[in-house]
């Protein structure tokens, strides 16, 4: 009898426990978006991007959800952090830069090369758009996936490929975007862009500073311009 009398007590104790968890998660997470509105405002809109798309999505999505649980400390910091597998999260003024360069919004159909952690994809999904992802890292590919998700951008259409190839079968895309290193625009992404699509891609040696270029299709003209200096991984191929 005496141990009954104990199981409301460890009950109330429990469900007090829960509640407590439940209060520091709540307060947790309005610190973050805090520090996300402070990143906004100071790292992205302060550099020049005004696209109300892009800062409306880099304001919802929960960049602190995106890094490994050791770097969460430092996921509004203006910096690449490593996410594992030799690969990285961009700096977010990077990802709000690459995203506005596209245009994005409701009836673009964006096709990303290196999901990467499903950061950028994220926050392209974000703005509206119809958004395809490719990840040649199967572990990150498959933890993307399960991400996006768990977070409700589960829209986001991901694969574990390589990337090179593009996604011939949802081609042709209004943009695409390429968050690695390549010493030479691949030419079958430039097949998969519509008419006047846009690419935004770093060029160049990944042991060097490479350079962001934007890069754009007219019927059977392309051009191209350079519009930064950039550090991304190497784009990788399959073996």
């Amino acid at each position: 009898m005496r141990s009954l009398s104990v199981l409301p007590y460890m009950v109330f104790v429990l469900l007090l426990w829960i509640a407590l968890l439940s209060v520091c998660s709540t307060r947790a997470e309005s610190n973050r978006a805090t520090e996300r509105m402070a990143m906004v405002t100071e790292q992205i809109v302060a550099r020049g991007v005004k696209d109300p798309a892009t800062v409306a999505a880099m304001r919802a999505v929960p960049r602190h959800r995106f890094v490994p649980r050791i770097q969460a400390a430092s996921a509004y910091a203006d910096r690449p952090l490593p996410i594992g597998h030799g690969q990285t999260i961009s700096q977010p003024f990077i990802v709000a830069y690459m995203t506005e360069i596209v245009r994005p919004g409701p009836g673009r159909k964006i096709l990303e090369i290196g999901t990467g952690s499903g950061y950028q994809a994220a926050v392209l999904a974000a703005t509206g758009a119809e958004v395809y992802s490719i990840e040649i890292i199967p572990e990150l590919a498959t933890a993307a996936a399960a991400r996006l998700r768990e977070l409700g951008y589960g829209a986001v259409q991901t694969r574990a490929a390589d990337g090179y190839y593009g996604w011939a079968e949802q081609a042709p895309f209004d943009a695409i975007i390429v968050t690695a290193a390549s010493e030479f625009v691949p030419p079958p992404l430039i097949e998969q862009l519509k008419d006047a699509g846009l690419m935004i891609l770093p060029v160049g040696s990944p042991f060097f500073v490479q350079t962001l270029m934007l890069v754009q299709k007219h019927g059977e003209a392309i051009t191209s311009a350079n519009l930064m200096p950039v550090r991304f991984v190497p784009f990788r191929r399959a073996e």
